[in-house]
């Protein structure tokens, strides 16, 4: 596995893919069996990779556990990024959740726990709770920094603008984004904020849910389907980049979501791949190894490229370039 600097101004390098861990452990009713989460940990491990993903309420803080038994004796070895919010608990107390600095201290005294660390290496809310001040926030990261009981900070599910304003209070090193061939909305702001502040973007949910791999074209199921009442449908431009993927895979005799995986790879960005069985690891971990020519990026890119509308659209016509 290749390693790639983690922004520009950490000097950290990271495994060029995530091991994202919201699926290990069984709290939520669906998920991977200890066992299964500690087979997929060590295969990520000796195939090279450095960086897990994970949160508190990732099957109710059975995922930090997890984690926690896997780093014995090797917690330097790792980058691990958790996060707060919701907590860990089902039905959380008004005083435990959100975003600000209470709810924050005891989230990370919590996650250390289940961690069994005395230090995050990456922390950052899990998404913006529309109450908590964003001096609160960048004020309570900044603490928790000074404390030496996280080493960076970062953002994930925040409007651009918050993100941009709490960037500029503290020294943030780091945002996680969705982004995939159906969703690439994130290029209108998020990109272009993360190449101006320096930011390492983790970007999740690569496959899009399994949509990607085209297996609910064959009836199977999967995390959309079920964690949903709706019937998966595909419209047009997904059918049309799920076809093309299908052309691609064909052509270098590798799967569709490999070909997809490895297209949010050439973004430079660090993917995350979210397994929950040791099968769903190794064929992701396959995506290192493809080489798309420039035509199949070009080709992708046409297929899903998003309007970036205003003031984009205004501005590329009234700049003339």
């Amino acid at each position: 596995m290749k390693y790639n600097l983690f922004g520009t101004k950490t000097g950290l390098y990271a495994s060029e893919i995530i091991l994202g861990a919201a699926s290990f452990g069984t709290r939520s009713g669906y998920g991977a069996q200890p066992t299964n989460a500690k087979e997929i940990l060590t295969a990520y491990a000796d195939a090279g990779g450095n960086f897990i993903d994970t949160s508190d309420a990732y099957q109710l803080g059975e995922s930090e556990e997890i984690i926690g038994e896997f780093l014995k004796g090797q917690r330097s070895n790792f980058i691990i990024c958790t996060k707060y919010t919701r907590s860990n608990e089902l039905n959380p107390s008004k005083a435990n959740f959100g975003n600000h600095r209470k709810s924050m201290r005891q989230a990370v005294e919590a996650s250390l726990k289940r961690l069994k660390t005395d230090y995050i290496d990456i922390y950052m809310p899990h998404y913006d709770d529309g109450i908590t001040p964003i001096d609160e926030v960048a004020r309570g990261l900044e603490d928790l920094v000074t404390s030496g009981k996280v080493l960076y900070t970062g953002l994930t599910n925040f409007p651009a603008w918050k993100a941009s304003a709490i960037a500029s209070s503290v020294k943030l090193s780091a945002i996680q984004i969705e982004y995939n061939l159906l969703k690439r909305t994130a290029d209108r702001e998020f990109t272009a904020m993360a190449e101006h502040f320096g930011l390492g973007t983790m970007m999740y949910s690569p496959l899009a849910g399994g949509q990607l791999t085209g297996k609910y074209r064959k009836g199977e199921k999967g995390r959309i389907n079920l964690n949903s009442n709706e019937d998966y449908q595909e419209n047009e431009t997904t059918e049309k980049i799920i076809n093309k993927l299908f052309v691609i895979a064909s052509e270098l005799e590798v799967t569709p979501g490999q070909v997809a995986f490895a297209w949010v790879l050439s973004k430079g960005g660090f993917p995350l791949v979210g397994a929950r069985t040791i099968e769903h690891f190794n064929d992701a971990l396959k995506s290192t190894e493809i080489k798309l020519s420039n035509d199949h990026v070009n080709e992708l890119n046409m297929l899903s490229a998003v309007p970036l509308g205003y003031p984009h659209d205004l501005l590329k016509n009234v700049r003339g370039f």
